[in-house]
């Protein structure tokens, strides 16, 4: 018990820490975060230099402690890990649950990436989707990568783009992507129906990391006869497959 109370502790100076970060503060001191937390000031240092220990903080020439980006760092690349082996997990279950080809992106720009894909046996998938890149304003994933973006973050994406027309329900411009993108929203998934190209149909949702920033999507594609007519039931799995994956990742509840 005593080894959680400590725990939990530690990780309550590193939230304050943390805090006064997004405040715009440098460091704070043994002060500061007593100060903050209503708490003793020994019983606060115990925290911070358990933290510091923990490689959570760092300590300065003045005795203020700040966030040890480095861990921060090392959380990014382990979520990028985890993306492709526990995503081909979730692609596989989706598979199964829906019997249709599944994909997993990430935003470059303002182009979509698939970074993980799986097929049933009976797909007559022509080659490979792994690492190529496809307009966002179109991509089956591209709503879904920017459901939580601002409109004025949405429009820097696209700021430097042409809206080519890719298949007879490509958006026609900005204004026409992003109120699609609130459609989705409210839906609570995302359909791109004949936008990427004729008779392709697919449905997407978010995958977020434990900052609870969306950085992937998982999508569910096929043609439109035959997708249309499931787009419920399809959607549900994809919820389904992105939630389990978010809790892999570590998505805060």
């Amino acid at each position: 018990m005593s080894k959680i109370s400590s725990m939990g502790r530690g990780m309550q100076v590193v939230f304050a820490v943390g805090s006064r970060h997004g405040g715009g503060a440098r460091g704070a001191t043994v002060g500061d975060i007593a100060a903050d937390l209503g708490k003793d000031r020994s019983q606060v240092s115990r925290g911070l230099k358990a933290a510091q220990q923990e490689h959570f903080l760092l300590r300065g020439e003045h005795r203020e402690y700040s966030l040890d980006w480095s861990l921060y760092t090392d959380a990014q690349l382990l979520t990028e890990q985890r993306l492709r082996t526990e995503g081909m997990t979730a692609l596989e279950g989706l598979v199964e649950d829906t019997g249709e080809g599944c994909f997993l992106g990430v935003l470059s720009g303002d182009s979509t990436v698939t970074i993980g894909e799986h097929v049933p046996s009976n797909s007559t998938m022509v080659g490979s989707w792994i690492g190529r890149p496809y307009p966002a304003y179109c991509s089956d994933a591209g709503q879904a990568l920017l459901w939580d973006a601002s409109d004025a973050e949405v429009r820097a994406v696209f700021s430097q783009t042409d809206f080519v027309r890719h298949g007879p329900n490509t958006p026609a411009d900005i204004e026409d992507f992003l109120a699609r993108l609130a459609r989705a929203r409210e839906r609570g998934f995302s359909v791109v129906d004949e936008e990427a190209e004729p008779n392709l149909y697919s449905v997407a949702v978010p995958v977020r990391d434990f900052r609870g920033e969306a950085v992937a999507a998982l999508q569910v594609v096929g043609s439109k006869a035959r997708l249309e007519p499931k787009c419920e039931g399809i959607a549900a799995a994809a919820l389904k497959w992105g939630g389990w994956l978010e809790a892999v990742l570590g998505r805060p509840s």
